[in-house]
């Protein structure tokens, strides 16, 4: 026996449906959105639908090798996550060959800036830092009043500029450190004082920093680059034993050549090189070709704010980084912590050990923030931070200084998915047609009106008066479908595609499926000798737990198919499980108290029109024999069994 039916009142729950219809339009119309009510109303359609733009990134290896298949499958999945990191914008990453990663964004000349930056992690200690805008000018001696000149001008370089307002950051041990008991303070952008760069030679390298052989390739391109600037430009350079202040107009004009080169031709040169030499300046540096600094066991010369950096051999990497999150501390200040995994602890522990006790490469006196190295963290050619270590970090750290909440999530992002093993290069970028996709779509929206129009017939031939409840539900099911689709599209980047227009119709079924269960619940309720007016609350008390069950069925599956899916699947499990969310949305605040108010009407209680009629019309020839006591004909029934 269903248990007693509280007092329901149905107009409430349906003025709180129409309430959040209001709400959510309001959104549409209002939240992010601008343009005509068309405009506001258009839906976010994916590539296979509207077109897109598709760029094909080509991995470069040394020889040019294809890389590891294992290799490039992982290099896939963190462009991934870097397009995913954006919402869910219906992308696709694939794998072309052995050697490409195609990448599809919908939208004609998508934003594949971020996601063309295929860029590898190196954490370097600075050894050394110079001014890399160019040589001083030439000082002009200016008459003195007396006619004496006055004294030469001071031989220091010009140091590179401050970084005025960049974030400072500080690195805080974990609390099982040692010898890390200080803060471990890091500035991206260190500023040199007034006589840096010294004018003392490099340290001699390490044997940790000993060159490697050079390739043959390499070797030629260097061949080409010293026929280019001529045998006295490259002797004077090759003569340098550190940074040049360029304030000699003989040696400036002898090394002229080299501020002449291009960015290809530069990569090539010896670190060495490429630092000593005052004419290569930062902008031909920042624009070498993607991994022209990407071996760990030679040093490099990267830039910040128009100071060149030599840097150290790479002793960390981005996949030894286990995270990195954007987060408040406890003064407010918004940070970046950071932790690494399996042995990159170990590998961090002792980097900045190294860098505590200016151990291994020395570095310059010049470049010592409070008797301290500096540690950089290198994005492909690019330093984004170089911190000062005051400490040994024994466990998790922390980049913390003026930063806001967009620069930490940025440089939290280039932290975390900026370990790519491989370095990639722009191949080629197209525009797709929107052609196909705009018959797609009128073939899935004429499938979907289909499906709504076969299951109306069904609905009116079979139910009649109840087939008006399964039509008004659908409709008001496909509103907030639509209402969700426009404002998700809009505030988290979801694409309606092929795949998802599958998944809304697939939820016809489960909706269909909730309408079969409540109106043949509510026959068995007739049939046991129940007025209808009486059945619908308790068909309703027993046929909701079976309804939310199946709903809940379809919610997990979803679910476990979104997370386990790539691509377009995505996009249809998503839309799947959005559609059976709101349908039973509409099943609680639509479909049982309209039942409830027509089950007072007298062509409820008609047989021809209320699809019940075969049901009332038997109990009614029930009624002549046997007693209308629905308890009495169940005890009756009891004993003749």
């Amino acid at each position: 026996m269903a248990p007693p039916q509280r007092q329901m009142h149905p107009g409430r729950q349906i003025a709180v449906l129409a309430g959040l219809f209001v709400v959510l339009y309001a959104l549409v119309f209002f939240a992010g959105a601008s343009g005509s009510v068309q405009d506001r109303l258009h839906p976010k359609l994916g590539l296979d639908l509207v077109g897109g733009t598709r760029m094909t990134l080509q991995a470069t290896t040394e020889g040019n090798r294809p890389p590891s298949a294992e290799s490039l499958d992982q290099a896939r999945d963190i462009i991934e996550q870097r397009v995913n990191a954006r919402g869910v914008a219906e992308a696709e990453v694939v794998t072309e060959g052995n050697r490409n990663i195609v990448v599809s964004l919908p939208g004609k000349n998508a934003d594949l800036s971020g996601i063309a930056q295929t860029a590898e992690l190196r954490f370097r200690k600075v050894i050394n830092i110079t001014n890399g805008t160019g040589p001083a000018p030439a000082p002009t001696a200016t008459p003195a009043p007396s006619g004496s000149p006055n004294p030469n001008p001071s031989g220091t370089p010009t140091a590179p500029p401050a970084a005025t307002g960049a974030p400072s950051a500080t690195a805080t041990p974990g609390t099982g450190g040692s010898g890390g008991g200080a803060e471990a303070t890091a500035t991206p952008t260190p500023t040199p004082t007034a006589n840096a760069p010294s004018a003392t030679p490099n340290p001699a390298p390490s044997g940790s920093a000993a060159p490697a052989p050079v390739p043959a390739d390499v070797e030629a391109a260097r061949k080409a680059v010293e026929a280019k600037v001529g045998p006295a430009a490259w002797a004077a350079a090759s003569g340098l034993q550190a940074p040049d202040p360029g304030t000699d107009p003989a040696v400036t004009e002898s090394l002229k050549p080299f501020g002449q080169l291009s960015p290809t031709e530069v990569a090539v040169l010896t670190p060495q090189m490429q630092f000593n030499v005052p004419t290569i300046t930062c902008d031909q540096l920042d624009k070498r070709p993607p991994g022209s600094i990407s071996k760990v066991d030679q040093q490099a010369v990267s830039c910040q704010a128009g100071g060149k950096y030599l840097l150290d051999v790479s002793k960390v990497s981005g996949t030894d980084v286990g995270g990195a999150n954007a987060q408040i501390d406890q003064q407010g200040q918004w940070v970046v912590s950071l932790d690494f995994k399996g042995d990159g602890q170990e590998k961090w522990t002792a980097l900045t050990r190294e860098a505590y006790q200016n151990s291994g490469q020395t570095c310059d006196q010049s470049t010592l923030q409070n008797g301290n190295c500096l540690v950089a963290v290198v994005l492909d050619n690019g330093i984004i931070s170089a911190p000062e270590i005051q400490g040994v970090l024994t466990g998790d750290s922390q980049i913390s200084g003026s930063f806001t909440s967009q620069s930490a999530d940025e440089l939290a992002g280039q932290l975390r998915y900026g370990a790519l093993p491989l370095t990639f290069t722009a191949a080629d970028q197209e525009n797709l047609s929107p052609t196909l996709g705009a018959e797609y779509l009128r073939a899935g929206l004429i499938a979907a009106g289909i499906g709504l129009l076969l299951v109306a017939i069904y609905a009116f031939f079979y139910y009649r008066l109840l087939g008006t409840v399964i039509v008004l539900s659908l409709v008001l099911s496909a509103g907030l479908v639509f209402g969700a689709l426009v404002f998700l599209g809009r505030q988290i980047g979801f694409t309606l595609t092929l795949a998802g227009i599958a998944g809304f119709i697939v939820s016809l079924g489960v909706a269909a499926d909730s309408f079969v269960i409540y109106f043949e619940r509510l026959k068995d309720e007739i049939r046991e000798g129940r007025s209808p007016r009486s059945a619908v609350p308790r068909a309703w008390a027993r046929a909701r737990r079976t309804i939310i069950s199946a709903n809940a069925i379809s919610i997990m599956a979803a679910v476990v198919l979104y997370i386990v899916s790539v691509g377009t699947v995505k996009g249809f499990a998503f839309a799947l499980g959005l559609a059976t969310i709101l349908d039973l949305v509409v099943v609680f605040l639509f479909r049982h108290p309209i039942m409830t108010m027509f089950a007072n009407t007298k062509a409820f209680l008609s047989p021809r029109v209320s699809g019940l009629g075969r049901i009332l019309e038997q109990q009614h020839d029930d009624d002549g024999d046997e007693p209308r006591n629905p308890r009495t004909r169940t005890s009756r029934r009891a004993k003749e069994a």
